[in-house]
């Protein structure tokens, strides 16, 4: 399993201290170390839809410019917004056996993937 994020997020460490206490293993990925590639992230937009991946919610989101927000209406341009500004990723994005099967952290989701 392959758990992506940033080590400073609270909803990041909520995942990986659930998945600890299951003691389950998984490898840490750091996007902002890392990087991430626009084929992953096509990946996770054709599992979760790319409205689910961009984090609108999140602060990153809300100090782009009105026109860097204004420029998002479909996937590609999501994308492009994306690889430029990792931390408007939703996380954690949780991947088993090479598919990505869990976006953000909702312990009942995660109890459900892993009863």
């Amino acid at each position: 399993m392959i758990l992506y994020g940033i080590p400073n997020c609270n909803t990041v460490k909520k995942a990986q201290t659930w998945l600890k206490e299951k003691g389950l293993q998984y490898e840490f990925h750091d996007f902002k170390k890392k990087g991430i590639s626009e084929e992953k992230l096509r990946e996770w937009c054709l599992a979760f839809g790319w409205e689910k991946v961009l984090n609108k919610n999140g602060t990153t989101w809300k100090k782009l410019s009105d026109e860097e927000k204004g420029s998002v209406a479909d996937e590609g341009s999501a994308i492009a917004v994306l690889l430029k500004n990792t931390s408007a990723i939703k996380r954690p994005v949780l991947e088993q056996e090479g598919k990505a099967v869990l976006i953000g952290f909702d312990e009942a989701a995660y109890a459900a993937k892993f009863s």
